[in-house]
């Protein structure tokens, strides 16, 4: 019985591809190139301790004091472990890919919700894309874009753009069939029933979205770090080649305070996003 060569047919389409848009993907790949490096030089060049003062603004405006304290204690702990520019370098990464994701996403998730025809479609592919290895990203980014920050920004935007179609999807599905009945009865187009109407109750689904978009960016941020990303993923893969434990825990510390800073701040402002929606209907 001969097995299917699915391995050859893909080769063959991404060569092709890629011998036919190659300049164009490097052309894109030193814009970015470029764009990370400033926003990375620009962040690194602030003081820690402003960057610091901006997340907990962003805490308190969430209505947390506890979140506050934690994220100024948890970024003071980075920067005394000497991983603060590393942690910038991370936390670039994910902001970059987690705005790309969100443009691309939204109006995906948009038009999902607006034709069953597009979920069709979309759907198996969203599918693949939650459910395929991370690793495997990393193989097309490197053959189109080299080693470096840019194919990890591709691959993560990849790796974490289905939460946010799908939560977008939901969102505008669960707002009520009799609002938008009667939006439309008051005269409103479908463009305003869905801007003045749907996305304001889809807020708190959409919140979700990006909460879990940031997570799935950071966690593929690290992985990338096989590709050149930089970062604390990269004090990692240093740890795990010279078997340094203690290295190993600091930078594994670092981004689970990252993580935990960014996953609470996105989750506190969701949370308030449900609070003013539910006064409101109420």
């Amino acid at each position: 019985m001969h097995s299917i060569p699915l391995d050859v047919w893909i080769n063959t389409i991404v060569t092709w591809l890629y011998n036919r848009t190659g300049s164009g993907f490097n052309q894109f790949s030193n814009a970015l190139l470029h764009f990370l490096d400033l926003l990375i030089h620009i962040l690194s060049a602030l003081p820690w301790w402003l960057v610091t003062a901006a997340f907990a603004a962003l805490a308190y405006y969430g209505g947390k004091w506890r979140l506050v304290v934690g994220t100024v204690l948890g970024f003071a702990m980075i920067e005394n472990l000497g991983m603060w520019n590393a942690m910038i370098t991370t936390l670039v990464l994910v902001l970059v890919s987690t705005c790309v994701s969100l443009l691309i996403g939204f109006p995906l998730g948009v038009w999902c919700a607006q034709s069953r025809f597009a979920y069709r479609i979309l759907s198996p592919i969203l599918d693949v894309m939650q459910t395929m290895p991370s690793f495997v990203y990393l193989v097309p980014a490197v053959m189109f874009f080299s080693v470096g920050p840019v194919p990890a920004v591709l691959a993560t935007v990849i790796f974490a753009i289905p939460p946010v179609i799908r939560l977008i999807r939901i969102g505008i599905l669960q707002v009520p069939d009799d609002l938008v009945a009667a939006a439309a009865a008051f005269g409103a187009n479908d463009w305003q029933v869905l801007v003045k109407l749907q996305l304001p109750l889809a807020l708190p689904s959409i919140m979700t979205g990006i909460n879990q978009t940031i997570m799935l960016s950071l966690s593929m941020v690290v992985v990338s770090a096989m590709i050149g990303a930089g970062g604390l993923g990269n004090s990692v893969m240093t740890a795990l080649e010279t078997v340094n434990i203690g290295q190993g825990f600091e930078a594994g510390l670092c981004i689970v305070i990252l993580a935990i800073i960014l996953d609470r701040i996105s989750q506190t402002i969701g949370g308030m996003q449900r609070g003013s929606q539910t006064g409101t209907n109420n």
